[in-house]
């Protein structure tokens, strides 16, 4: 609660700080305007107009002033503050007090409506990760209280009613209703649910009361996470961004010692101080790197963003740069290009299909195993079992209306005297002491959307993709064929599969996709490691560096076009800034243009530029 309250606190400072920027910003603006009036219209004494420039000046700059003062107290005079102060105090100097002011006017102008593009991410990012309940109603002894979120325990029953946030992970054990999840997994249509149904806090409960039983602590529940994700995201700094950080640190002082330089030797020939003072003052703001040192981190900022909204978290900015370069990607197999459950998807009978139907799925009822729960919800008429006998392996052996059935696979059959053929998918034979009744055939089928997916990371640019499982080459080479992926590789053991992603590594960016629970080692060998419809996996938080909230692979796509139109646009923002600035310098430093004005469009305007460029990634 205490840190919902600072955040309260916070965002309402954050008004008040805006509402002050725009009156000091008014009443400069005011000031400007009479100074220019009592100057140009009413020619009015210089001295008196100069008090007014001053006044208009002081309002908006004194904070400039004091932050580059305390910049030179500390040992760290070279930021943008720095360069203002001496800009236009110096244009004071010089008897050009309309500049003076206007510089600073308009770089605060510019600095006010850059936070407010940043604030607006900002806001953006927060409205999507304040999904965390900030209370939950908790049923201890039959009472029923109203608790802070925090405070809900594994093994806590919550009662949920229509429009609120579910508050922790867990399980329904009463009721049925329909729960909005697009907050955690950017999927826009609601998913219904009944009792037995696993729930992640954060889900909107939409239509009933449900009660839930809390499965993890309110600090390990999904919306927890992804907040803790989002938040920490701004943290790690893409190599982009830290190339310009670097750069700005080596770039400013630079350009003070040429400026310095520029107001020294040239007026030492043609004693022109005052001219040459002017244009090294023009230099000096022409030369201030925020344009760059702002735009880039929140382009980035706007691209994990705009991620984050579709359920595609990334845990920072470098991953994102590396993501768009990737040539590589690679799969897993089971739950990443396939469903993850098996289902029936042919059925051969041998004349009889409702005895095939009868005899199997009587005897899969009475088998836990993942292919016998695919069969058994086939609808078929059940008869009295007895006698079960289960074979590790093979299947069960069972008496059936006094005949003695056996439902399994080939080897099964062949202990039964049977000799059948194999296929590409899981057979499950069944026979009955009269004979061979035919064969259910389930397969792990690959998800909608899989192959589209493959070929669409294709014309993004991916140059390979390859499927690494556990699996058999049979049923990996049937769920290759059907995904499109170019290489297959089966039977592999963990350590295979990182043996084989660090080959891959030796021939470019290798992004790797998995459950993030059996695959840890292998996502975090990769350059990026997705881990897929992880939220409720310690594993997959650790190990991956993106998280796709469900387990949509059409997501990845998607993933990868977020981060090239992110780093595209950061691109074009360096060009631009430094381009501009390189014109601007050289003009000013020549005298073919000797006006303070367009320095301050050749830092606050390409700054202003830049940062709505940046925005378009949010998009």
């Amino acid at each position: 609660m205490a840190h919902e309250h600072d955040h309260e606190h916070e965002h309402g400072e954050e008004k008040e700080d805006r509402r002050a920027s725009i009156i000091k910003l008014s009443v400069s603006l005011v000031l400007f305007i009479i100074a220019l009036l009592c100057e140009h219209v009413f020619n009015i004494n210089k001295i008196v107009c100069l008090f007014i420039y001053i006044a208009a000046f002081a309002v908006v700059g004194y904070e400039v002033v004091i932050s580059a003062v305390k910049g030179l107290i500390h040992g760290e005079p070279l930021d943008e503050c720095f360069l203002m102060t001496v800009a236009s105090v110096g244009a004071f100097f010089t008897g050009s007090y309309a500049e003076a002011a206007a510089v600073m006017l308009l770089y605060n102008l510019g600095e006010f409506l850059q936070d407010l593009a940043v604030d607006k991410s900002r806001d953006s990012i927060s409205d999507l990760i304040d999904i965390v309940p900030k209370t939950a109603t908790v049923v201890r002894d039959g009472v029923v209280t109203e608790i802070p979120a925090q405070d809900v325990h594994i093994g806590d029953l919550l009662k949920v009613r229509p429009g609120s946030s579910i508050p922790a992970d867990g399980v329904i054990v009463s009721g049925a209703t329909s729960v909005n999840t697009s907050a955690l997994t950017g999927e826009s249509l609601p998913a219904d649910l009944s009792v037995g149904d696993r729930v992640l806090g954060g889900y909107l409960n939409m239509t009933g009361e449900i009660t839930v039983r809390a499965e993890a602590e309110f600090e390990n529940s999904a919306a927890s996470r992804i907040k803790e994700l989002i938040e920490g995201a701004e943290a790690k700094k893409a190599r982009t961004e830290s190339f310009i950080t670097k750069f700005a640190r080596v770039y400013t002082p630079v350009v003070v010692i040429l400026a310095v330089l520029l107001a020294v030797i040239p007026p030492l020939f043609d004693h022109e101080w005052r001219t040459w003072i002017h244009r090294a003052l023009t230099f000096l703001v022409v030369s201030c790197p925020c344009a760059l040192v702002i735009s880039v981190p929140l382009t980035f900022f706007a691209g994990i963003g705009a991620a984050s909204r579709k359920g595609i978290l990334i845990k920072g900015s470098e991953y994102l740069e590396t993501l768009s370069k990737t040539d590589i990607f690679a799969f897993d197999k089971t739950g990443t290009l396939t469903q993850g459950s098996f289902s029936v998807t042919e059925i051969r009978d041998n004349g009889d299909r409702e005895l095939l139907l009868n005899v199997a799925c009587s005897a899969e009822d009475h088998s836990g195993h993942p292919i016998a729960r695919a069969v058994s919800k086939l609808d078929g008429k059940r008869s009295e079992v007895t006698s079960v006998t289960e074979h590790p392996g093979e299947g069960i052996i069972c008496t059936i209306d006094g005949e003695i059935c056996a439902v399994g696979n080939s080897k099964l059959m062949k202990r039964r005297g049977i000799d059948v053929e194999h296929g590409a998918a899981t057979a499950v034979h069944v026979s009955r002491s009269d004979g061979y009744l035919g064969s259910i055939h389930v397969a792990d089928t690959v998800k909608e959307g899989t192959a589209e997916s493959i070929m669409k990371l294709g014309e993004l640019g991916v140059k390979k993709t390859v499927m690494l499982t556990g699996d058999g080459s049979a049923a990996a080479e049937q769920t290759g064929a059907d995904a499109g992926v170019d290489e297959i590789h089966a039977s592999l053991l963990p350590q295979d599969k990182v043996r084989l992603v660090e080959e891959l590594l030796s021939q470019g960016k290798v992004a790797y996709a998995g459950d993030g629970i059996n695959d840890a080692a292998v996502l975090a060998r990769s350059d990026v490691g997705i881990a897929m419809g992880a939220l409720g996996s310690d594993a997959a938080i650790e190990a991956a560096d993106i998280v796709i909230t469900d387990d949509d692979i059409r997501k990845l796509p998607e993933a990868l076009r977020i981060s090239k139109k992110t780093v595209r646009i950061a691109w074009q923002n360096i060009v631009f800034a430094i381009a501009v600035k390189l014109a601007v310098l050289v003009l000013s430093a020549t005298g073919v243009v000797d006006v303070m004005w367009l320095a301050v469009f050749a830092d606050t305007g390409v700054a202003l530029l830049c940062a709505a460029n940046a925005m378009r990634a949010m998009r």
